[in-house]
């Protein structure tokens, strides 16, 4: 009997709380602030989605012979309609890949699908944006935000 090995594409690693801290205070530092001078609020720091939503998700791009997710980072346009409070800020959209190996490694590309005769993208976006959504808080749109290892506060 032959057995085929299959490779492993796992690339992500688990940290600890104290690599969390380090890489969100040096995004803070870096990019955050200047950021939310420029739109003239606080700009998202983080986005939620809920673990149901994640797994129905997974579920359907595995059934469409998706094998990654790659998580592009966007930013909504300043006439967002469906949601006005995220205009200008920055949000991350899901996108189902498919690998294929070649000479170089392995490659990720977007996955599309057929839908009545067009090309989709499996992808997912509009999570719970914080701000303005932290944790049961809600800020207005020009609130600058303060945010540390506690909790969220306006300033």
């Amino acid at each position: 009997m032959i057995t085929v090995e299959k490779k492993s594409l796992r690339v992500g690693k688990y940290v600890d709380r104290e690599h969390v801290d380090a890489v969100v205070s040096t995004y803070k530092k870096e990019r955050w602030a200047q950021n939310s001078e420029r739109i003239g609020k606080s700009d998202s720091l983080s986005a939620w989605f809920s673990a149901e939503e994640l797994e129905d998700y997974l579920a359907l791009i595995k059934k469409h012979g998706a094998d990654g997710v790659k998580f592009y980072f966007g930013v909504y346009p300043e006439d967002h309609a469906p949601k006005p409070e995220y205009a200008g800020r920055q949000t991350i959209v899901l996108v189902a890949t498919k690998s294929k190996e070649t000479e170089n490694g392995f490659v990720n590309k977007d996955l599309f699908v057929k839908k009545d005769g067009i090309d989709i993208s499996l992808s997912l976006n509009m999570p719970s944006i914080c701000p303005p959504y932290c944790g049961g808080f809600s800020f207005n749109s020009n609130d600058i935000v303060a945010c540390d290892n506690e909790g969220v506060s306006v300033i």
